[in-house]
């Protein structure tokens, strides 16, 4: 779920239309509405309210029965829609270990590809700092 929340709707659109996707209804319909977040000062402290994001989730179910959720950051009920889907086929017998290969496995490869690039460029503007002792007294 965290390779698909993380990956462009866009993304994961092609790599179903790859697949033969079984049929499927919307249970809930892709919505937007808010969470809040919560924070802990030092990650130990008192909890405490820090603000609150905006959502979107959808639940889809096939026509075998299995039942997919999907949320995501931001406004994008497709996205949330799609997740949902991916979710429910990675429960079915049939199609689970397709979505594995064709949608999830190369999504996960990209996160980490992505990964790999800002740490790079992150590395790049290091700045190592060091005191010089001055031989004064």
């Amino acid at each position: 779920m965290a390779v698909l929340a993380q990956a462009e709707a866009g993304e994961i659109a092609a790599r179903l239309r790859n697949l033969a996707l079984p049929a499927h209804q919307d249970l809930r319909a892709p919505e937007s509405g808010l969470v809040m977040l919560r924070g802990r000062v030092g990650g130990d402290g008192a909890p405490f309210n820090l603000g609150e994001a905006t959502v979107s989730r959808a639940a889809v179910r096939l026509a075998s029965g299995e039942v997919g959720f999907g949320y995501t950051l931001g406004r994008d009920g497709d996205k949330a829609r799609l997740i949902a889907l991916c979710d429910a086929l990675v429960q079915s017998r049939d199609h689970g270990g397709a979505v594995e290969r064709g949608v999830i496995a190369p999504l996960r490869e990209q996160l980490m590809i992505r990964r790999k690039q800002a740490a790079v460029e992150t590395a790049a503007t290091k700045v190592d700092f060091y005191t010089m002792v001055r031989g004064e007294g």
